[in-house]
């Protein structure tokens, strides 16, 4: 192993990790910068993403500084190219670890040829720039595993951590303001709350509606003292959990109105939940990252074995490939598979393991 003094003893370890892309992605890659911390407490740690993502990460302990490209930077090649390069030479990064590694990443490392360690994804287009690479994920591969394949490298200077931590933070002032506004609209936070992906961005990641609807109704007759809250964006997605609403009879212990209204917002509700039930998505992940259970229904096109996240906070899953489907179904067929029985008999055994229902 080279001692970390290989660099300088007076030398403060600066670190860039790239990570462009949707809300999932971003919050999985907290593992990377969670470690990274511990192997290198005194480190300096840059995080680079979308713009509209960063508010998810204000305060994390993992990262020192977040280095936010808009949508306009991201599609203008000048202005891209100038903030690439003002960002790496400002800071001289000793290592980069580009988990994206595209075309459009590769700036981060062309300008900083220096760096001591290069860490991105083994592709033809990439291998010329990093001195140190990982192969891709793959469909059977967990995600978290994949992840921290990225510090291997790293390992020649100090020990890498057992650790398959994904965090988010949230302040007291900001958990405090967001509980006063639940306790307004109704909900008891002596009771537990179930957070429901209902509905989701896209119709070919989103389960039968109705088959929904009955295992809510179910849960709602098992659980009376559960209370539930649906996660949903304007527009399309509101429209779907307003109709379950209505199928369900507006019962008076789903709080329809409860909204987060920005990312920190979600962050707090997230928080406050006792547990996540429904689709895949974003909202699962910041559940996960916030120490909570969930159970998912996933989509036939999206890997359970790489998606399902797997270290010491409960998760389950359920997908269509363990209930019959075969490769030559149509999506709508395969998700068929995925009836209301199946999902309760799961649900029931996981919520009776890991949920305090106060019953």
């Amino acid at each position: 192993m080279i001692p970390i003094s290989y660099f300088d003893s007076s030398h403060r370890m600066n670190i860039l990790v790239i990570r462009f892309r949707q809300m999932g992605d971003a919050i999985l890659s907290t593992v990377v910068l969670n470690a990274l911390r511990r192997m290198f407490p005194d480190a300096t740690i840059d995080f680079v993403l979308n713009e509209n993502l960063c508010p998810l990460f204000e305060g994390h302990p993992a990262i020192d500084h977040i280095i936010p490209f808009s949508y306009d930077e991201r599609h203008s090649l000048w202005r891209y190219l100038h903030k690439v390069w003002q960002t790496v030479r400002r800071d001289r990064y000793d290592v980069i670890i580009d988990m994206r590694s595209t075309p459009n990443t590769l700036p981060f490392v062309l300008f900083s040829l220096r760096s001591r360690f290069r860490v991105g994804l083994r592709k033809p287009h990439a291998l010329s720039f990093y001195n140190h690479t990982v192969e891709p994920c793959r469909s059977d591969q967990n995600i978290i595993d994949h992840n921290l394949s990225f510090l291997r490298p790293l390992a020649a200077i100090a020990p890498i951590p057992r650790d398959a931590t994904f965090s988010l933070h949230i302040s007291d002032e900001e958990q405090a303001r967001y509980q006063a506004y639940l306790r307004a609209e109704g909900v008891d936070l002596q009771r537990p709350i179930l957070l429901v992906g209902v509905t989701g961005k896209l119709l070919s990641k989103t389960w039968d509606e109705d088959r929904m609807t009955e295992v809510l109704r179910r849960m709602i007759q098992t659980w009376p003292n559960l209370q539930f809250i649906f996660n949903y964006a304007p527009g399309r997605e509101k429209e779907n959990a307003l109709r379950v609403y209505e199928q369900l009879g507006r019962p008076k212990n789903v709080f329809i109105q409860v909204e987060a209204r920005s990312q920190r917002e979600l962050v707090a509700l997230c928080s406050a939940a006792t547990m996540y039930f429904g689709n895949e998505g974003g909202a699962r992940h910041v559940v996960h990252a916030c120490g909570k259970p969930s159970f998912v229904v996933f989509a036939p096109n999206i890997s359970k074995a790489k998606w399902l996240p797997q270290n010491d906070i409960p998760t389950e899953g359920i997908t269509a490939w363990e209930l019959g489907a075969t490769p030559d179904m149509t999506n709508g067929e395969a998700y068929a598979c995925i009836t209301p029985d199946a999902v309760w008999e799961r649900l029931q055994k996981f919520m009776d393991k890991n949920v305090d229902l106060g019953i």
